[in-house]
């Protein structure tokens, strides 16, 4: 299975998924144009990823900002991942937040509590 790299830009997430290692990252500032249509590869990577393999899948965000329409998407791909746990795949979330930025923080912590796997708030 191919990677998924799509290079970051002023208003779009770098992002980096890498199939041989089952290490997802994401990271910059989240603002497009058409949401839905930046986002949409990404979940698609990741159904077919989880079709095709048993290792586990490590999801990094480092987020500076994020709007409204994108905490949505990020919230499908983390509800995707926690499907994924609970078939028996093993899954491990890290979100990451720069010591001043509160709302990076709290976005992290409202997405912790919604899911059920194991989600981990680490300060840089």
């Amino acid at each position: 299975m191919d990677n998924l790299v799509i290079e970051k830009t002023k208003n779009t997430l770098g992002v980096n998924f890498d199939s041989s290692t089952g290490i997802l990252e994401m990271s910059g500032s989240s603002f497009p144009e058409n949401t839905r249509d930046f986002f949409q590869p990404m979940l698609k990577w990741i159904q077919d990823f989880m079709l095709q393999v048993t290792n586990k899948i490590t999801l990094n965000f480092r987020f500076d900002y994020l709007n409204s329409s994108s905490i949505k998407f990020v919230s499908d791909i983390a509800d995707k991942l926690e499907l994924y746990h609970k078939s028996g795949g093993e899954v491990e979330i890290n979100w990451y937040y720069e010591e001043d930025d509160e709302d990076i923080q709290e976005m992290g912590e409202e997405l912790k509590e919604d899911l059920e796997i194991p989600f981990n708030i680490i300060m840089n």
